[in-house]
């Protein structure tokens, strides 16, 4: 199983970005998905997250610019970003709690993440 992430970049403040990832392997089933970052000194934060059903939570600093959806069907999370703004610089890492199938007939669960896109704001 792996997570990839892309659509991260260098924006200017105002400007927008769309990130994605893309969940791949021998998945049966993806519970929960989000998004979280990691400034530089700083401790990685929940921005965002989804479950099954697209019920939604962001975190205080971006409501009402960034929108979290998925795909079920292609196993894949979005994040839109909007009107960024220079304190949203970070490393954004996807993150899914999934069930994976083991051999025939056996599955285990646990927590993946993506590899990490770096979103740069800054005129």
């Amino acid at each position: 199983v792996q997570l990839q992430a892309s659509g991260g970049g260098l924006v200017h403040p105002g400007g927008s970005l769309r990130l994605s990832c893309a969940a791949s392997g021998s998945i049966f089933s993806i519970n929960d998905m989000g998004w979280y970052r990691q400034a530089p000194g700083k401790q990685r934060e929940l921005v965002a997250a989804i479950t099954y059903g697209g019920s939604t939570n962001y975190a205080d600093s971006v409501k009402g610019r960034f929108t979290i959806s998925r795909d079920n069907a292609k196993n894949t999370v979005y994040l839109q970003m909007n009107s960024l703004k220079s304190e949203d610089t970070a490393v954004y890492y996807c993150n899914a709690d999934l069930t994976y199938r083991i051999g025939t007939g056996n599955r285990n669960r646990a927590a993946y993440w993506g590899q990490g896109t770096q979103v740069t704001v800054s005129s």
